[in-house]
């Protein structure tokens, strides 16, 4: 799985509607609303690293009333939800 991580500016009066439009499009599991220098924040997961040009530049970027885009890789997942998960393949729960 490839997570990448999509900050991006809207046009103003069309945040809602953007954000709602990206949470749609196949490979985005989350779009946040978040203050600072950009809008949204979407979190990408995808099977491979070729499908983030699928999704953002040939889907997000499209989005009208999507102003601005700028992408981050994720290169490893730290929180401790992927790390129970992992650590618990194949291994009973103990009580």
């Amino acid at each position: 799985m490839v997570t990448a991580i999509v900050h991006i500016n809207a046009e103003v009066d069309r945040i809602a509607e953007v954000a709602q439009t990206i949470a749609e499009i196949e490979g985005v599991s989350e779009v946040y609303s978040i203050t600072g220098e950009y809008d949204l924040l979407a979190m990408v997961r995808v099977a491979a690293y070729e499908e983030i040009a699928e999704v953002v530049p040939g889907r997000i970027n499209k989005v009208t009333g999507v102003l601005h885009t700028e992408t981050h890789i994720a290169f490893r997942a730290y929180s401790k939800h992927d790390l129970d998960a992992a650590f618990s393949i194949g291994f009973p729960e103990s009580d």
